[in-house]
């Protein structure tokens, strides 16, 4: 992927951002500490919210921007668990100054799941999710700048019609929990979302893609912006949150959230593309 597909998506990341706060769709408090995720109910992925209902999983795994080497898409759970853990960001994928966040990693064979309590929790992973690897990292408060917290997760499924469904559930899940607890110190509201599959509003980089913006609170202090963006490259789902204190502007989380989304999707493509 080159710089050009990084300008690409960094302007789409944009342009979704701002499609969201004009059409003000919004659905009040929504949280998600992006860790990695599904609903209690369904094989999706953390938050969601519904400005725009996802297209379904039927109609959107058949198109796709990237064919992978047949061979090299993972079949197994060690397979799967190889990919996730080449394809997730470490701290220092995010830049210079960053750590980890304790703790600094999901454990293995676990997944996020939203509880009927709105809260999020760990459980095993389910039947058609192979691995999930989920890194929190965060680069602390320093210049006059306030901390920044993110988060970076991959789930591989055994279907792209699975890993659709996963970005289906996103979208809905603000929905059912309009106001969700990711840890007990915090919290996410004013949560909006939007999908955008392949072919729409510019988005040439992923078969399927969901934005959330809203307000992330951590023991009460001032509301911070956030941003949690999906995105979906056949079996394969990966997504990043991203959160900062003062002296960060709303399109510097942006850019800092697709440009490592980026990242992600290129490595998907460099391990499964054939030679």
């Amino acid at each position: 992927m080159t710089g050009n597909t990084l300008r690409k998506r960094g302007n789409w990341a944009s342009a979704l951002a701002a499609g969201i706060l004009l059409t003000g769709c919004t659905a009040q408090g929504a949280d998600s500490t992006p860790a990695t995720g599904s609903s209690s109910s369904s094989a999706g992925a953390p938050t969601g919210a519904g400005a725009t209902a996802a297209p379904s999983a039927s109609s959107t795994a058949a198109a796709s921007v990237f064919t992978p080497d047949a061979s090299l898409v993972p079949r197994t759970t060690r397979a799967g668990r190889a990919l996730a853990d080449a394809v997730v960001l470490a701290p220092a994928d995010w830049g210079r100054g960053y750590v980890a966040r304790k703790p600094a990693a999901g454990t293995p064979g676990t997944w996020a799941v939203l509880g009927a309590n709105c809260r999020w929790g760990r459980e095993k992973l389910p039947k058609g999710v192979l691995a999930n690897s989920s890194r929190y990292s965060t680069l602390p408060a320093g210049g006059g700048k306030g901390t920044v917290t993110v988060t970076a997760v991959t789930t591989v499924h055994t279907s792209a019609l699975g890993a659709d469904e996963q970005l289906s559930t996103t979208l809905e899940e603000v929905l059912r929990c309009p106001q969700q607890q990711p840890r007990s110190n915090e919290l996410i509201t004013g949560m909006n979302s939007q999908g955008t599959p392949f072919g729409a509003r510019g988005n040439d980089y992923a078969d399927n893609s969901v934005l959330e913006i809203g307000q992330f609170t951590e023991n009460s202090g001032t509301a911070q912006p956030y941003r949690w963006m999906v995105a979906r490259l056949g079996t394969v789902v990966v997504a990043v949150s991203v959160t900062a204190g003062t002296g960060y502007t709303e399109d510097e989380l942006t850019t800092l959230g697709s440009n490592s989304l980026a990242k992600m999707l290129e490595r998907i493509q460099q391990r499964l593309k054939g030679t």
